[in-house]
């Protein structure tokens, strides 16, 4: 279970959260940011948010942009920051070629990566 750090502005967020204004735990370019969160209290009478459990999305849900081949010594963050803007989007990339562990998509030289839109935005037919 994934737990985000209570620093002390649950109280900020009470009041934020009917006017639409609450911010989100997690950045923008976060694999996590928009996950839903939940509250639990522990043994110890603590109340903790937790992260509900992200739900990865099928490869076949992301329209390829590019299809690259792997180079000896690409990283991960490189390519993210290249193809994406970010190389904290790296997960995109994982989430895009249906692995869970990001070494594998550069482990070998010479396999191809798919270059994706984000999930659910549809790319040009036959491009």
């Amino acid at each position: 279970m994934n737990t985000i750090p209570d620093n002390g502005s649950s109280s900020l967020m009470a009041m934020l959260a009917p006017l639409g204004l609450a911010s989100q735990a997690y950045a923008p370019n976060s694999r996590y940011y928009g996950v839903p969160t939940q509250r639990a209290t522990t043994a110890d009478g603590r109340t903790v948010t937790c992260l509900v459990r992200r739900v990865v999305p099928q490869p076949a849900v992301f329209a390829t942009m590019q299809i690259i081949t792997l180079r000896d010594g690409d990283r991960l963050d490189r390519l993210a920051g290249q193809y994406l803007g970010d190389p904290l989007l790296f997960w995109r990339l994982c989430d895009a070629n249906g692995v869970v562990r990001p070494d594998e998509l550069t482990e070998t030289a010479g396999a191809s990566l798919r270059i994706t839109l984000p999930a659910g935005i549809p790319g040009a037919p036959h491009a």
